[in-house]
């Protein structure tokens, strides 16, 4: 809510009258301190200025024929350097069009001889609009400084947000030591694959936060099952296929774009571009591409970490086999996206996984769970 104007308080106001004829001066002081106004007196352009600069001025009333630094000169200096309003007053009057004062910057303009109530009329017309000015910054600023309580609360309420999902997929999968590096290097991989293949940044945006909660499903699988060191039974094979479904369960119906992204992704990461994947059997553009670049990072990021069941596949070991998949399990345009910045993407892997190795140096043996179903991963 927007404070109440403050009232134009006469006793605040400060008037400078610049004026060479002593008379004039006395004169417009008597008046303007009668109609309860501070007021100072300079009789030239130069004691003027010594003024402004030591004190705070709302108008000047300044002639224009003076010796040394003119009222015109004197005008152009105050809207410069100063914040004072400036009304004009000369004798000349046909030396001076009221366009061409104000145009210069005065507030008025006003000519010799004039009564005192009539300067004082328009004076006051000239503090008033000063006041709405004044009034109408103030309001500006106090806007502003709301706007930026908001934004600020709105990115406390956002950091939140983005805090709760993390946790949310972190306790998906709280049984592996390394969950937290393995969201944050899936979240890595599929952003660098959207930006790869042009998508707005927004969308970006959406499937690197969402990305993470890819198997938020798995809080719903069996210990016994997901932790089991060896093969897969066909039954078993089921219950962890379910994590998809699962998930979409979790997320569903949510207003939250984020959280519409993560459930497409939670139901669709799993699928395959030739259609063998799961849930569904989706084949090719049919399954969102929010599912299809999750899958990829997914299944290297499976590849290259440790598991219970298996040790780290070296990096060039995994992209040899996401190249062999490039049209069977993986949207070939994805693959290439990820194949794209294949130095970034070893990057992560090492800020984010320093004991996976890179390059096929020893022998390894293939986990009896993961050969033949990196559909699985």
């Amino acid at each position: 809510m927007i404070d109440p104007a403050p009232e134009l308080i006469p006793e605040k106001i400060y008037i400078l009258v610049v004026d060479d004829e002593e008379v004039i001066r006395e004169m417009l002081q008597e008046a303007i301190g009668y109609a309860g106004y501070n007021c100072s007196i300079a009789e030239n352009g130069t004691r003027a200025l010594e003024i402004l600069k030591k004190e705070r001025v709302d108008v000047v009333i300044t002639d224009i024929k003076m010796p040394g630094i003119s009222g015109i000169e004197l005008l152009r200096e105050v809207k410069e350097n100063h914040e004072a309003d400036v009304i004009v007053m000369t004798g000349f009057i046909e030396d001076f069009t009221y366009e061409k004062i104000i145009h210069l910057g005065a507030s008025d303009f006003i000519g010799k001889p004039f009564r005192n109530k009539e300067l004082l009329v328009r004076l006051k017309r000239v503090l008033k609009e000063r006041n709405l000015l004044v009034e109408r910054m103030r309001i500006h600023q106090q806007l502003l400084d709301s706007m930026s309580e908001l934004q600020d609360a709105h990115e406390a309420v956002h950091d939140a947000y983005l805090d709760t999902i993390k946790r949310l997929a972190i306790a998906a999968e709280y049984k592996d030591e390394e969950t937290g590096e393995h969201i944050s290097r899936i979240s890595s991989y599929c952003e660098l694959i959207a930006l790869n293949l042009g998508l707005p940044r927004s969308m970006v945006e959406n499937i690197r936060y969402a990305s993470p909660m890819h198997d938020v499903g798995k809080i719903g699988i069996p210990d016994k099952i997901l932790l089991k060191p060896g093969k897969l039974t066909a039954q078993e094979l089921e219950i962890i296929k379910s994590h998809t479904t699962i998930g979409e369960n979790i997320l569903a119906d949510s207003s939250a774009e984020i959280l519409q992204y993560a459930h497409q992704i939670a139901g669709s990461h799993h699928e395959r571009w030739d259609g063998r994947g799961y849930p569904r059997g989706l084949a090719g553009e049919a399954i969102p591409i929010t599912g299809r670049i999750v899958g990829i990072a997914d299944v290297f990021d499976a590849l290259t970490s440790a598991r219970p069941y298996k040790e780290p596949y070296p990096a060039e070991v995994a992209f040899e086999i996401i190249r062999q998949d490039r049209g069977k399990h993986f949207d070939p345009a994805v693959a290439d996206a990820f194949f794209k910045d294949r130095e970034k993407v070893i990057c992560i892997l090492q800020n984010m996984n320093p004991t996976c190795p890179i390059q096929h140096i020893k022998p390894f043996q293939w986990s009896d769970r993961e050969e033949g179903t990196l559909s699985i991963c």
